[in-house]
């Protein structure tokens, strides 16, 4: 067989690099893949090739790759952490943008103009962000590219948290009895429409399961809404077990909740029992799951705790780097997120190792509250500065 045809049949054009040579009559085949001279397989050349440009491993020396060298459990944990490393640089909505700068440096847009209302908590829909203005019953419309505001909704009284869903927005109204407010994003801007009026007293947090919205109600309960073609929707709330609950969140597999109350996180069944508690810090509120596991802010020990989902164990609980008071937990692909409401300013961990990255200020009497990641960029709301931040 001709070296060409050799070739060929060894590798793709454009990933490996690889040659032949025959020695002493062709009984031993050495490959050259790359930079490296001491292969013998041909066939792994690409793998190798494909983790060398990545930077995941650099070989023994720059032109030996010592492929029949054992591989020892620490260098194998090195060679997976830079793996997931590259992958969620490269992956990233920021490199298909090509915004590769440091995210420490953040602009902000104001929104505490006359004509806008103070934001609390906010959300991304993908494409535009929606901000819950409390204090003035409204749902505001902005624009994620530039922060302009786009569309105002009106009479969302007592609104508190904001999810979208199904292509649509809902709204907690932390009122007693609890309400349910829907928004229909392809309809002009007006008033809030109430889907439900029957939830537990004073619901926070907001959860989408696929099929049903969950609502964390402060005065003791989950109430679980089951969207229909008529309003009002059907709507059912469980009180069994619980005592103060705030934030909710679904993990692809099963609905989790805090209960700021008892100072833990509990897994709920479809109907709203608890499945399993687990401990966490004094007065938990905002969740957040990156994919594996569920970052749990703790506002009354200033701590945040790490929960793997599939199990329901503590992987840490993490203090310092700045966490006072934290309140929401927000994920953008890479890392964690965290809302110091007294503190003025946020905390960043990355994800995968659970590492510090740094706390940074957002001015003075900021009150920093709410927070989401649009995949680009984090949304901070700042109660006290009457803005919202883009970070």
């Amino acid at each position: 067989m001709s070296l060409i045809r050799l070739s060929r049949r060894l590798a793709p054009a454009a990933v490996l690099v690889c040659a032949s040579l025959l020695l002493g009559g062709g009984s031993v085949v050495l490959g050259v893949c790359g930079p490296f001279t001491d292969f013998t397989d041909a066939n792994f050349c690409s793998f190798v090739l494909e983790i060398f440009y990545l930077g995941i491993t650099t070989g023994t020396t720059p032109t030996t790759y010592d492929p029949s060298a054992s591989v020892s459990r620490l260098q194998m944990a090195a060679f997976l952490s830079r793996t997931v490393d590259r992958t969620l640089q490269r992956g990233s909505r920021r490199a298909a943008l090509k915004q590769f700068w440091d995210r420490a440096n953040a602009a902000t847009t104001t929104l505490g103009r006359t004509d806008l209302a103070i934001p609390y908590y906010v959300i991304s829909d993908g494409v535009d962000l929606w901000t819950v203005a409390s204090s003035s019953n409204v749902v505001q419309r902005v624009r994620a590219s530039d922060g302009r505001l786009l569309e105002t909704w009106t009479a969302s009284s007592f609104g508190w948290d904001v999810l979208s869903a199904m292509g649509q927005i809902f709204v907690s109204g932390s009122s007693n009895p609890g309400r349910l407010y829907w928004i229909n994003p392809t309809q002009p801007a007006g008033v809030v429409t109430t889907v439900a009026s029957n939830l537990g007293n004073s619901p926070a947090g907001l959860a989408f399961d696929g099929s049903q919205i969950w609502t964390a109600n402060t005065f003791g309960s989950v109430s679980i809404v089951t969207p229909g073609n008529s309003i009002p929707w059907s709507a059912t709330t469980v009180t069994t077990g619980f005592s103060s609950m705030y934030g909710v969140l679904f993990d692809g597999a099963a609905v989790w909740a805090t209960d700021q109350g008892a100072g833990r996180l509990v897994k709920l069944d479809g109907n709203g029992a608890i499945l399993q508690t687990v401990t966490v810090g004094a007065s938990p509120r905002f969740p957040v799951f990156d994919g594996s596991n569920i970052w749990v802010p703790n506002a009354g020990s200033n701590s945040v705790t790490v929960v793997r989902a599939s199990t329901g164990s503590i992987l840490a609980t993490l203090t310092g780097n700045g966490l006072t008071v934290p309140i929401t937990a927000a994920f953008d692909g890479e890392r964690v997120l965290l809302t110091n409401f007294t503190g003025a300013s946020v905390s960043l961990f990355k994800a995968a190792s659970l590492e510090a990255a740094g706390s940074f200020n957002v001015g003075a009497s900021s009150n920093p509250n709410g927070a989401c990641s649009d995949g680009i960029h984090f949304w901070i709301a700042l109660v006290g500065a009457g803005k919202l931040l883009r970070f």
